[in-house]
């Protein structure tokens, strides 16, 4: 198990643009131990960790396993929803902006979604005011296509798959988008509508 590091801690204050000693204040401790906690010759109680978290805008889960993420996209486009899937049970988690997951004891990893190649085609269709979505691909229990989702500025919707059942999804249009699908062995491909 991973603890706080001084690095961490030295790195989120400095982008806070806080002192050693306004860090104290703010959690009721000595700037003398702060300075220990960043040089390495101490470490932070545990029962502390959470005001410390919130003096540096963080959370306990990122000061403890040194993945310091920044959301970029405060704004909230829906365009920029980011996928993450857990490797053990296949649970899926969307995100607008980065973000730090873990499930069945392991940290999820992001999807990166690449175009679609021939094993991997999505197939549109329009038909009246839906899209008709297939994809041929295998759907047995080793092989198969676990979702498809369609993303557009201020909308998602994630279809969840299952083995041996066929790829044929129908979506309501709302407008320029982007289609993803995610493959349980090759991972996630996209397809701009």
């Amino acid at each position: 198990m991973s603890y706080v590091t001084g690095k961490a801690i030295k790195e989120l204050r400095e982008k806070r643009k806080i002192t050693q000693k306004e860090l104290a204040e703010k959690i009721n401790v000595s700037d003398k131990a702060v300075s220990k906690w960043e040089t390495g010759r101490g470490l932070p109680d545990i029962a502390i960790l959470d005001d410390l978290s919130r003096a540096l805008g963080t959370s306990i889960t990122e000061l403890l396993t040194g993945d310091l993420r920044e959301n970029e996209n405060q704004a909230g486009n829906m365009r920029k929803t980011h996928f993450y899937v857990c490797p053990i049970c296949g649970n899926i988690i969307t995100s607008v902006g980065q973000g730090t997951f873990s499930c069945c004891g392991v940290t999820m990893p992001e999807q990166e979604a690449e175009k679609c190649d021939d094993d991997h085609m999505i197939n549109i269709e329009t038909v009246d005011d839906e899209y008709h979505i297939t994809i041929n691909h295998p759907m047995n229990k080793s092989h198969y296509v676990s979702f498809i989702a369609y993303v557009t500025c201020d909308n998602s919707e994630l279809v969840k798959l299952y083995p041996e059942q066929d790829i044929s999804v129908r979506l309501r249009k709302k407008g320029h988008g982007i289609l993803y699908a995610y493959c349980n062995r090759h991972g996630m491909y996209k397809k701009l509508i």
